[in-house]
């Protein structure tokens, strides 16, 4: 049911056939205004927690035993899809500013943080943050519903793409396995660690998701751990795409539709795009199912 509640706006927006370019540039901008009053609330809720240095002991453990298995799982196993459908390359690639791509999504981590600081200083009530954050989460959703209709990606693309598929399936998989490892090993219930795993990369839905339902120290957690994979994206994608596409790919997860995609287009050309585009949008598709499935059992 919570998944149908999350998927609605989702699938309102995508109903909508905008094409307007400066609208569409508007709604670019508004998703970018969205993201940071979430995560702002994010870090204040943060900050209203009880125990704080406990709690944030207990982030920076588990994010660091999650992302460490999920790096592992996703480069581990990737390279086979490359085995089974091999990518050629574009020799025209061009340069990428790595640093930059970084300074961007560690912009991100700084709202959290400003969040943070606020929220020591002013104290708003729990249920106001989360109701506020959940209807907040709902506007986004139907404007990156909007944004993937004018993205004109048909049911008739992604289907026919196997190697989008195969990629988004792997890092599935593999993520959800690093997730049930890192419940095992910490301690948590095991619908836990595979809704922390869900997220894939799309670090504003998991980190409100899982924060409303298992309070703020584990939706710092989700975050953390999905804008990590977005950091390290940027880094590993020219270094792995010449000698494993399939990797470079798929470990930037959910972003590979947005965020990280020009970096994979200037590291591997042309051919990458449909690719990238097929397995960030199925990724991103998954995220809004599976927390909120994995988190019913709780």
């Amino acid at each position: 049911m919570e998944s149908l509640i999350i998927l609605t706006p989702l699938a309102l927006g995508y109903l909508i056939p905008l094409r307007h370019a400066a609208t569409l540039r508007m709604i670019d901008r508004a998703l970018t205004a969205i993201v940071y009053l979430i995560l702002a609330l994010m870090g204040m809720g943060l900050a209203g927690q009880e125990n704080l240095a406990t709690e944030m002991t207990q982030v920076a453990q588990l994010c660091a035993l999650l992302i460490g298995l999920t790096l592992v799982a996703n480069l581990a196993l990737l390279p086979w899809v490359d085995k089974r459908w091999p990518l050629a390359l574009c020799d025209k690639r061009q340069h990428i500013r790595t640093r930059t791509m970084m300074l961007e999504s560690l912009k991100l981590a700084g709202v959290v943080s400003g969040g943070f600081l606020l929220g020591l200083v002013v104290q708003l009530p729990a249920d106001w943050i989360s109701s506020g954050s959940n209807a907040i989460l709902m506007a986004l959703l139907l404007l990156i519903g909007i944004q993937m209709r004018a993205s004109n990606m048909t049911l008739r693309q992604i289907l026919l793409n196997p190697r989008g598929l195969a990629i988004a399936a792997v890092v599935l998989i593999t993520s959800l396995l690093a997730g049930a490892v890192t419940a095992l090993l910490m301690g948590l219930p095991l619908y836990q660690g595979l809704a922390l795993a869900s997220g894939v990369g799309w670090y504003s839905l998991s980190g409100i998701l899982i924060g409303a339902k298992l309070g703020p120290t584990l939706g710092s957690v989700a975050f953390l751990v999905d804008l990590a994979r977005e950091l390290i994206a940027i880094v590993l994608i020219p270094i792995l795409m010449r000698r494993t596409p399939a990797t470079a790919i798929g470990y930037g997860g959910a972003t590979a539709m947005d965020f990280t995609l020009p970096v994979i287009q200037k590291s591997g050309g042309p051919q990458t795009v449909p690719v990238a585009i097929v397995s960030g949008f199925l990724l991103s598709l998954a995220g809004p199912i599976l927390i909120p499935f994995f988190l019913s059992f709780g």
